[in-house]
């Protein structure tokens, strides 16, 4: 499609899900278009984050499963023997760079393999080669961030940990976000001697408190030592592992994982160099449109600043939305749906819309209703009946909000997506016929 001097009607900078889900349909509407991937194309979900955290996660939850039904029907737990959870993990997702660069090739997309640079409003430059384009979308993500502590090179991040092949008898998690809650479970339940350290008095901050507090009991009573309000001044090793000095006392470690956030790609890019705005802890900032504060220049993933959640579902609703734009499907700004979000812990936690806290500020606004899943019998028929479902309702009767704890959170918070984001009438809902018995029958019950 490209009529003018530019190489690519669109060129990307980077490869994950903020690129490539809306690269493909764009490439089968006849534009020409460039990816460009320094690591492994498909970026950090599929190759170090999602799609192997919950392969890694998978025996868990089967384990979960079956020692609740011990004496149940069952007989004889099971143990998960790290090294072969590794190895399938590895497994699974050692096929998914070639498989997406397959796809991206099979519809005329060029794959750029290099660190890119940009050096002016139309142009990257990758190992000294200048690929120009009509527009540029910055899709590169995030990476861990690092303590500023002496020592610190003595701890691992998230991608470490997922390649870990020998067990630690003692882990210490420094951080109390979704990476330092998923991994220490995965650990705890594997056997692991597990220590967390939370800088302030909450971990999982924007997930409703009491549910994160019966979250952290359920760690507490699986053997996780959770220390509150504690500070990491450095870290050292000694003769027996590694030591963790902190403001309140000493913690011995075998392996440490430093689990303190994500900061977004926007160093040695050329973000400076041609203007764009961003900041070092947020993101590239961008209107409403993902444009940024160069006219032919747009962002979409991890690496903006944007209020909603830096999930890949958000990354994959950005790549489609430019898809839309660059083609003129549509011209309006983003409108961003309900976006779901869940910690895979053993309980987990997921919520979608307005939020429990927000509800109980604003009951002129807003119905609560909570459910004890206790009393929900088909939970107690899979021995899994622990939890409570919080549902939020507009004075009309719409659905507006869910959060959940419970080992099927993430099954149950999916079901209802089509209530709110359809904005699917009381009388309406009753319309709807589910599957039975099902996770997704008990929760539309519970509505």
């Amino acid at each position: 499609m490209t009529e003018s001097n530019f190489q690519y009607d669109v060129l990307y900078l980077g490869s994950g899900h903020g690129a490539f889900n809306g690269a493909i349909p764009l490439a089968q509407k006849g534009f020409k278009l460039g990816i460009i991937e320094a690591g492994k194309i498909g970026g950090t979900c599929p190759n170090r984050g999602c799609n192997a955290k919950i392969s890694l996660d998978i025996p868990v939850k089967i384990k979960d499963a079956v020692d609740a039904m011990q004496g149940r029907g069952l007989e004889g737990t099971t143990k998960i023997n790290w090294k072969a959870n590794v190895q399938h993990e590895k497994d699974v997702i050692a096929s998914l760079p070639n498989a997406i660069e397959t796809n991206l090739k099979s519809v005329g997309i060029d794959i750029i393999h290099g660190y890119g640079k940009l050096t002016d409003a139309h142009t990257i430059e990758v190992d000294g080669h200048k690929y120009t384009a009509d527009k540029i979308v910055i899709a590169t993500g995030a990476h861990y961030n690092k303590l500023d502590i002496p020592g610190i090179d003595l701890a691992h991040d998230g991608t470490e940990f997922l390649e870990l092949e020998d067990q630690p008898k003692r882990m210490t998690v420094i951080g109390g976000g979704y990476i330092a809650m998923e991994f220490a479970t995965v650990a705890a339940t594997s056997g692991t001697e597990v220590t967390i350290l939370l800088h302030h008095d909450k971990a999982l901050r924007r997930f409703y408190q009491p549910f994160v507090e019966e979250l952290l009991n359920d760690l507490t009573a699986k053997g996780v030592k959770i220390i509150k309000n504690v500070t990491p001044q450095s870290i050292e090793k000694n003769a027996d592992g590694y030591v963790v000095k902190t403001d309140q006392g000493e913690i011995a470690s075998d392996w440490i994982l430093d689990a303190t956030g994500r900061i977004p790609n926007v160093d040695g890019i050329g973000l400076d160099k041609v203007g764009v705005e961003y900041d070092n802890r947020k993101g590239i900032k961008v209107n409403d449109h993902l444009q940024t504060s160069v006219d032919s220049i747009y962002a979409s993933g991890d690496v903006l600043d944007k209020k909603v959640g830096k999930l890949t579902p958000t990354a994959i609703f950005e790549g489609l939305y430019l898809t839309k734009l660059f083609s003129g499907v549509t011209s309006d700004a983003i409108d961003y749906p309900a976006v779901p979000s869940a910690v895979f812990t053993s309980p987990r936690i997921a919520e979608i819309g307005v939020t429990p806290d927000e509800a109980k500020a604003n009951p002129d606004k807003y119905d609560i209703k909570e459910v004890n899943l206790a009393d929900d019998w088909f939970r107690f028929a899979l021995r899994q009946n622990e939890g409570h479902t919080i549902t939020i309702f507009d004075k009309k009767g719409y659905l507006v909000g869910m959060t959940e704890i419970s080992s099927e959170a993430d099954t149950a918070v999916g079901s209802i997506l089509p209530f709110i984001e359809l904005k699917v009438s009381p009388e309406k809902m009753d319309d709807f016929i589910t599957l039975f018995p099902t996770i997704e029958s008990e929760t539309k019950h519970h509505l």
